[in-house]
């Protein structure tokens, strides 16, 4: 399958270019207390690790905009601040070196607010994200339409999007985020023929790690196979390191990104004699750390096994408590059962190095 991407204007965020052609961009948020500087540093770095791009962070108050700049010294990824209502906040943020704004300026208040807001971010080139939710949308717009329907989302969208241009002011990405799946899917497609601007994807309030991870991947797997989304946030009440896991599996999957391992392991069946379950799951884990990609395989039984594993970069195939090492389709060595975690994941991390 080929994909073909929409085509978007460019813009850039600390560095990183988002839309016009620019590779899908991962980003998360922390879930820490942004006054705490060490906490949200030490969580940012791990999402970092983990594959983030971008990272955005809560602005509750004017202790957490002061925070900032500890925050951007810290870190080695575009710091983007999330504020709504109070412009002063956004603007304390946009003085202590944020990259990038998440408002909707709508809410801001009065003209001269927006005004002033949107000044300083054109002065220092700080793009501004517009984030309409199904939960928020305004009054009259919900009256009008009845629900949260993809129209009263993309309208809404739209009533920001003028405001900022009105002033001049082209530089921001949308996201139009629903937690019904076919709602926020045809959304986005509206969207993407209502505006150019980049679009940021994702299905807001998703859920737990499992259910969450379910329905953002049939929402994002369909927009994205539709060449819709410059980059994309995996919500789920969990660790944000696992949104970050989740969304590079997405691009993976679709082979729009590649980044660390890809496991293919079978599902296990009554012919599986050897631990399939545990394997995969110590090899994925114990691979984690690793960036370049590569197709590692876990099989368990002597039908497709044998095959998998030598289409994969490195793998191994299981009989009865043993099996086969392979590399680049070639059998290195037969192995017992409690050997072939040890000498895949050395196989794969002794690759890496190269």
């Amino acid at each position: 399958m080929k994909i073909t991407r929409k085509k978007t204007r460019r813009i850039t965020l600390g560095g990183v270019p988002i839309g016009g052609g620019a590779p899908v961009v991962v980003q998360s948020m922390t879930n820490t207390d942004t006054r705490d500087v060490k906490a949200t540093v030490r969580q940012i770095n791990e999402l970092a690790m983990a594959g983030c791009e971008v990272v955005r962070v809560a602005l509750l108050d004017m202790d957490a905009a002061k925070s900032l700049d500890k925050i951007k010294k810290a870190i080695a990824i575009p710091l983007v601040a999330d504020v709504h209502f109070d412009h002063r906040l956004a603007l304390m943020a946009i003085d202590k070196g944020v990259d990038g704004l998440r408002i909707n300026p709508g809410n801001i208040g009065e003209k001269r607010k927006i005004v002033e807001l949107v000044k300083a971010a054109k002065s220092r080139g700080v793009p501004i994200r517009i984030g309409v939710n199904s939960g928020s949308l305004e009054k009259d717009i919900l009256k009008k339409y009845g629900k949260p329907t993809p129209d009263a989302l993309v309208e809404s969208a739209m009533r920001h999007v003028r405001i900022l241009e009105d002033l001049d002011f082209l530089d921001m990405k949308i996201s139009i985020k629903a937690s019904d799946v076919p709602t926020t899917v045809d959304a986005y497609r509206l969207m993407s023929k209502t505006a150019k601007y980049p679009l940021h994807i994702g299905v807001t309030e998703a859920g737990t790690l499992f259910s969450g991870t379910v329905k953002s991947s049939v929402g994002l797997g369909i927009l994205l196979a539709e060449g819709i989304g410059d980059t994309m946030r995996v919500s789920l009440t969990a660790n944000p390191v696992e949104e970050v896991r989740a969304a590079w599996e997405m691009l993976k999957a679709l082979h729009l990104r590649q980044r660390g391992v890809n496991i293919i392991s079978c599902p296990t069946c009554g012919r599986t004699q050897i631990d399939v379950i545990g394997l995969a799951q110590e090899v994925e884990r114990r691979l984690s750390h690793v960036t370049k990609p590569f197709d590692v395989a876990v099989m368990g039984c002597i039908v497709n096994g044998p095959g998998e594993a030598a289409q994969a970069d490195m793998g191994i195939a299981g009989g009865r408590g043993r099996g086969l090492l392979f590399r680049h389709g070639e059998v290195v060595r037969k192995l017992r059962e409690d050997e072939l975690a040890d000498a895949l994941v050395r196989e794969v991390e002794e690759a890496a190095k190269g």
